[in-house]
């Protein structure tokens, strides 16, 4: 009977099953093992004489009994079913022969038989002591699988298999339990060579799987040796096919997990023996050592032997030989040191397939083809091995490495490959955006996390890769660059303009209240939700400030480290009001930058490199406090009051530069900050007690100045402070002029904080003598461009400073106005007039079209890895010379000289005269020209709208001075048409923050009679003229369109009214904007703008007016029409036809589709509106104007409109209201029938044939009136068969009638007649088809009149009555194609052709 050995997962149940089985069969055990019995009375008697010959050692100091247990324990055991318990046995005899007290264990000690074994004398040495153990001289015959045991562990056992292996002459060296690993090797002897297979190629020395473990010492090696011998003449009297039988056999019946076990066992022995025979003799012939292979399958034996070829193989490819005397060497295993080979060859590619792109550890951008030397470290990863360089996800894997330096090294060559990108250094090497690429794998979370390492140099990797994708290259320069521009201290925050829902319709909130506040939806948003709009927001929501904090407060970290997170906490200032408040108010932040960076006394420092920032001035930590300041008067505030930045402003002001002890470069530019910062203060009216503390300072710098300036060549750093301390004088004198803001509803919250200045006009009157020297000494280098550019912003913040030194001094009542019109006049004659006649001045001029970003859109397109959640300005590299911004830019300085001139201009109208020839510059004219010009505006972004704004003040100002020149010429100059075109451009142009500019434009140079010169020079007569030539008529004089204008040029300050109305910006925006340009201090809240979305109007705001009308309309329940709608409707018609007449540069932007659809807005918001005389003079002369041949071909109603979802939409709300209001109106009709041409969409056709049938009852218009040529409806041929069968069932039953609309009639009848007629070979069988079954019901038609016209037209002729031509008989081609029709048709039909 077969047993079957216990399986993995059976239980307890199971074994005590099989156990009573085996039991009741009655079988012999397998195996018998003889041990020698160490318990009483349990020896067998075959055992008992082998006890008489050891020695019996008898413990007679431990008790005989085992000691009683009280209480006895519960008995919870219970009997086996297979071994039921004896009922005449007596317990306690039981448990004492069971007994395993110590007293049973240790009665009795029997030695171990060592009489064979062979004694081994200590080897004689010539030291006194053993050698030291030296781990270079270990012994290379170890045992391979020592695993972790000690050194000394390993060289003792190795000894002891020498020993085992090196038997004393004529001895048995028995070996019951060998040492794990050790395999004796002895020479084969003449039994062992004869036990050889037949063909010798398998040896069998010895068995490996019966060893004799467990048997006496004696019998052991003969009962094994026996075994062995009957295995082998067993196999020898076999055939090799019988014997692979028996193998499968075995292998059939053994568990696959035992074969296993078997397997790896003989492969162990046999590699010991290997080793250990190999390491016998060192100096003498190798004895060969005999291998017994187990029986197994020759598939087996082959998989065995290729593998040991993949052992070996790879050790001949290794460049160096690896020793076991080298650390962890012991083992060696190959498989781990296939990166030590040689690279395999680099392929090149041969197709235009993408490849993953690959970095160096610079960040650069690698070939694919590039072969580059492996001592550089680029070839460290798995994929693509013969590549040099990393991939970005082999980066990502190495920030997660457990080195601290692989984490800070990935992190760096990650910051290094953002840094190219935004540079613009890969351009189109790359498909698709690298820095969109990591954000979207979550890069940012990645920097983090990498901030919460505990390793200092991982937190310095973060802090500049942080800083390098937020911080782009060359936006601060910008900026701090322009900072003394006109009006350069205010920027666009650095956000998306992307805003949520929730934002919207938040125009009249406060930014203050607006910062304040946070959106339950916003606040439960998590961090990446947040990131992937905003990063800076997804950043602020991963508690980043208190991580940064904690930075520089507990770890203090070294000088590159704190700028870098100075620089990210500037660029998270100036992302937006609420995130500088957000700054401001983490805990410490704001305390420790102030304390470690900004301190009042502070070791010198020398010229070279510091260890540490800490207790030492920054200047990056004073610009931070300058660009929070400028998000808020309210952070302003707060930073002089409890931070006490007051003291820090004194310490860095009252001393020169050059006595900072500091670096000379560090000592300039912190000097620089700090008047910057305390100009932004006193930009909201604050500090102005610091004015009357530092006074002996300013004057005594003001008085350096002109010495300053002659030094050649002169030094950027030196400029750029000098140009903020006179930005800072021009902000201490506007604060002189400024009074107490008014008490408004809306605006006592805003200015709860604001303090009143303490500047009086006495203690800035005495600049002005002080800063000319300065403008007159920069005047000089005009004629020298290279030292020009070099000066800066230094000239013109000298004329922003007298600008605003005028405007305060004319402000004063107290002052006699004679003195400040004296002083002006002397400016004039000493500065202004020889400026002007300057030739150089000319070339400023002539250069504004090459620096302007209007006139050169491309210059302004986005950075090739601008992303929307991450906004910059995209300046790497630095801008061109010229640009707006470059060292070459005309604009900084001729902006400053148009300030001053309307300054004084508006003060002293008499100097109007003197210097209107500015407005005459030929290069000021071409620059206009240009920006009139139709052409691509450029893309929005914010580079551009940075650099927009700056263009647009120079154009207002342009306007503004040409606005107060008109009225005292006596003539209309010819370039007043060229500045209003430049107006009505410029007002749908202006940017956000521009509100104070484009309400002065409306209220100055649009609707002034003065910018329209074509009124009084003939342009009405032109009109009537032009149209008398294109219409062929003269029309009633009333409706003619030079009456109309007349009429709007007399109505100008009711269209203006009417603008006003409708196209002002919102109130709170306008009176912010306008503190800001008018110079009132004490209003100002920000500096920050508006986020520049769009601009302030549409390009369509002349029609406005009437859209707000149309949807007023759609918006009332009622449907009563809104008040003064018929004003309304007559303004902005009025307007239009003016600038369709005399300015159509104006509406270029707007395209005809478009205005026909506004158009359309006169007859949807009011069922009598158009019904009004005025109107529809009106609306017929802009409908003329849009018939026009040159203008209809570009009227195109199937591309997207602005402001229109649809137009099939609107024109079937048209058709709607034409057949509900309309009682057959020959302008609503023409309206009407304009969409029908046949190449616009067959879904206007469709809609009125399909689903307005009823309008053709009204639709009356005669031939003669419609507005373009009947050849528009009818070429080509209709090829829609729906619409052709809709047609043909109106004449069919009646509802299109020619004396009902004769129009549509002649059209319907042409198509009709070209498609029964048609004989095209490639039409489908459908068409064909129904072309037969019309033309066969139009030969049975019983309206002979109809029949006629559809099989007798033949040409479109409007000057008939029927509306086109007949045939008096038809042409031969079609009578033949007649004829095929079925005889019982042609005999009902009766048609005489």
């Amino acid at each position: 009977m077969m047993l079957s050995r216990p399986k993995p997962g059976e239980s307890e149940v199971d074994l005590l099953r099989f156990q009573s089985q085996f039991l009741k069969a009655g079988a012999a055990p397998a195996v018998q093992l003889v041990k020698g019995s160490r318990r009483r009375g349990d020896a067998h008697p075959e055992q008992l004489p082998l006890r008489d010959h050891r020695d019996v050692v008898t413990l007679d100091n431990l008790p005989d009994l085992p000691p009683s247990l009280v209480p006895a324990p519960a008995k919870r055991a219970r009997a086996s079913p297979g071994h039921p318990l004896p009922q005449d046995e007596d317990p306690e005899e039981r448990l004492s022969r069971h007994d395993q007290h110590i007293t049973a264990v240790l009665s009795k000690i029997i030695e171990r038989d060592t009489s064979s074994v062979a004694v081994t004398l200590p080897v004689p040495s010539g030291v006194a002591f053993p050698p030291v153990f030296h781990r270079s001289q270990e012994r290379q015959g170890k045992s391979a699988a020592s695993g972790k045991r000690s050194i000394f562990a390993q060289e003792i056992a190795a000894r002891r298999v020498t020993e085992n292996r090196v038997p004393a002459a004529g001895e048995v060296v028995p070996s019951l339990d060998p040492p794990e690993g050790a395999v004796p090797s002895e020479p084969p002897s003449s039994r062992d060579k004869g036990s050889q297979f037949l063909g010798g190629s398998h040896d069998f020395h010895r068995s490996n799987l019966v060893t004799g473990k467990g048997l006496r010492s004696q019998a052991a090696e003969q009962e094994v040796q026996t075994i062995h011998e009957e295995n082998v003449a067993r196999l020898q009297a076999m055939d090799p096919e019988e014997i692979l039988k028996e193998q499968q056999q075995l292998l059939a019946q053994l568990d696959p997990s035992l074969v296993a076990f078997l397997r790896s066992h003989g492969n162990a022995l046999e590699q010991a023996g290997t080793k250990a025979t190999k390491e016998q003799s060192p100096g003498s012939p190798t004895v060969p050592v005999t291998k017994e292979e187990p029986i197994v399958s020759t598939s087996a034996s082959e998989s065995r032997k290729e593998d040991k070829l993949e052992l070996r193989a790879p050790a001949l490819k290794l460049p160096m030989t690896p020793h076991k005397e080298w650390l962890h060497m012991d083992t060696v295993e190959l498989e781990k040191l296939h990166w030590t080979q040689d690279l395999p060859p680099l392929r090149r590619q041969q197709t235009q397939e993408r490849m993953q792109a690959r970095f160096s550890l610079q960040g650069e951008l690698l070939a694919p083809d590039v072969d580059l030397p492996t001592h550089l470290g680029l070839h460290h990863h798995g994929e693509e091995a013969e590549r040099a360089g990393y991939s970005l996800q082999e980066l990502f894997h190495l920030t997660r490495s457990q080195v601290s330096q692989q984490r800070a090294l990935a992190l760096h060559v990650l910051s290094q490959i953002i840094g190219r990108a935004q540079a613009g250094e890969f351009g189109d090497r790359l498909v698709g955006s690298i820095l969109r690429l990591l954000l979207d794998a979550g890069f940012l979370f990645l920097l983090r996390f990498s901030l919460d390492d505990r390793v200092d140099g991982v937190i310095a990797a973060a802090v500049r890769a942080l800083r390098t994708l937020l911080v782009a290259p060359g936006d601060e320069e910008l900026l701090d660059s322009t900072f003394s521009w006109y009006h350069g201290a205010s920027a666009f925050p650095l956000m998306p303009s992307q805003e949520d829902k929730e934002d919207e319709g938040e125009e009249e909130e406060p930014t203050t209240e607006k910062a304040k506040k946070k959106t339950p939806e916003e606040e439960s948003r998590p961090p990446p939700d947040l990131a992937r709009h905003d990063v800076i927001k997804g950043l602020l929501a991963t508690n980043l400030l208190p991580r940064l904090r904690y930075v520089l407060e507990v770890t203090c970290p070294g000088p590159s480290v704190v700028l870098d997170i100075l620089a990210v906490l500037t660029r998270v200032a100036r992302h937006s009001l609420e995130s500088a408040m957000r700054v401001l108010e983490c805990p410490r932040l704001i305390d420790t930058i102030v304390q470690e960076f900004l301190p009042t006394s502070w070791s010198p420092m020398g010229v070279g490199p510091t260890s540490s920032l800490y207790k030492v001035p920054c200047a990056a930590a004073m610009k931070l406090l300058r660009v929070l300041a400028s998000a808020g008067r309210n952070i302003a505030a707060r930073l002089l009051s409890s931070l006490d930045v007051r003291s820090r402003l004194c310490r860095f002001v009252a001393e020169a530069p050059q006595e900072l002890a500091l670096p000379p470069e560090e000592a300039e530019t912190l000097s620089t900050e700090a008047l910057r910062l305390w100009a932004v203060v006193a930009s909201y009216g604050q500090g102005g007690d610091l004015y009357r503390e530092l006074y002996p300072v300013l004057m005594r710098a003001l008085q350096t100045l002109p010495t300053e300036l002659s030094t050649h060549p002169p030094r950027p750093l030196s400029m750029q402070r000098m140009a903020s301390l006179l930005t800072l004088l021009t902000q201490l004198t506007l604060a002189a002029s400024s009074t107490h803001p008014e008490s408004t509803s809306g605006s006592a919250e805003a200015y709860v904080s604001a303090i009143p200045s303490s500047i009086t006009w006495t203690q800035v009157s005495g600049l002005q003598p002080l800063v000319e020297p300065c403008l007159k000494q920069a005047l000089k280098f005009l004629p020298r461009p290279d030292v020009w550019n070099a000066l800066g912003p230094v000239p013109s913040a000298c004329l922003l400073f007298l600008s605003a030194y005028y405007q305060a001094w004319s402000q004063q009542v107290s002052l006699c106005p004679e003195d400040w019109l004296q002083d002006m006049e002397r400016l004039l004659d000493e500065f202004l007039l020889p400026l002007l006649n300057q030739a150089s001045l000319g070339h400023l001029w002539d250069s504004l079209r090459h620096c302007s970003a209007l006139c050169n859109p491309l210059s302004c397109a986005p950075a090739p890895e601008a992303l929307p959640s991450l906004v910059s300005l995209g300046c790497a590299g630095g801008c061109p010379p010229l640009s707006v911004a470059g060292s070459a830019s005309p604009f900084p300085f001729l902006t400053a000289l148009l300030s001053l001139l309307n300054t004084l201009v508006r003060i002293h109208r008499g100097l109007c005269g003197q210097l209107a020839a500015v407005l005459a510059t030929p290069g000021l004219q071409n620059y206009f020209l240009q920006c009139v010009a139709p052409g691509p505006a450029p893309q929005l972004t914010p580079f551009s709208a940075w650099a927009l704004r700056h263009e647009y003040h120079l154009q207002y100002l342009v306007l503004s001075l040409a606005q107060k020149v008109a009225p005292l010429q006596p003539e209309p100059a010819a370039r007043t048409a060229l500045h209003h075109a430049m107006a009505l451009a410029l007002l749908s142009r202006l940017l956000p923050g521009s509100e104070y500019l484009a309400q002065e434009l409306l209220l100055s140079c649009v609707f002034r009679l003065e910018f329209l010169p074509e009124n009084a020079s003939g342009g009405p007569e032109a009109a009537d003229f032009s149209d008398g030539l294109s219409l062929g008529n003269s029309g009633d004089p009333q409706c003619r369109r030079g009456a109309l204008l007349v009429q709007a040029c007399q109505d100008l300050p009711s269209i203006r009214s009417c603008y006003l109305a409708h196209c002002s910006p919102a109130r709170a925006s306008l009176l912010t904007s306008q503190a800001l340009y008018r110079g009132e201090l004490l209003r100002v809240s920000s500096l920050l703008l508006p986020v520049p979305k769009e601009p302030l109007l549409p390009t369509d705001w002349p029609f406005q007016p009437l859209i707000r009308l149309y949807h007023q309309a759609s918006d009332t329940p009622s449907g009563l029409p809104a008040a003064d709608s018929v004003g309304i409707a007559m303004r902005v018609l009025q307007w239009v036809l003016v600038l369709e007449s005399w300015r159509p540069e104006a509406l270029w932007a707007v395209p005809p589709a478009a205005r026909l659809a506004r158009l359309m807005c006169v007859f949807l918001a009011d069922s009598e509106l158009f019904r009004e005389t005025p109107v529809q003079h009106l609306v017929a002369a802009l409908l003329a104007r849009l018939c026009q041949p040159q203008v209809l071909p570009s009227l195109n109603l199937d591309c997207p409109l602005p402001g229109l979802t649809s137009f099939p939409d609107l024109y079937a709300s048209f058709l709607d209201h034409f057949e509900a209001v309309s009682f057959g109106d020959h302008l609503f009709g023409a309206l009407v029938l304009l969409p029908l041409q046949r190449r616009f969409s067959v879904t206007l056709r469709l809609a009125l044939f399909g689903e307005h049938v009823g309008v053709l009852r009204a639709l009356g218009l005669p031939l003669t009136q419609l507005p373009v040529p009947l050849e528009c409806y009818t070429e080509p041929a209709e090829d829609s068969l729906a619409l052709l069968q809709l047609y043909f069932r109106a004449l069919v039953t009646g509802a299109l009638r020619p004396h009902w609309c004769p129009v549509l009639y002649t059209v319907v009848v042409a198509h009709i007649n070209s498609f029964i007629f048609s004989q095209d070979p490639k039409s489908s069988d459908e068409l064909k088809a129904a072309r037969r079954s019309m033309l066969q019901k139009t030969w049975l038609l019983a309206d002979e009149g109809l029949r006629q016209h559809l099989l007798r037209y033949k040409l479109p002729n409007s000057s008939l009555p029927e509306g086109f031509e007949l045939y008096s008989q038809l042409p031969r081609l079609r009578q033949q194609y007649l004829q095929t029709l079925p005889t019982e048709v042609l005999q009902n039909g009766g048609f005489k052709t």
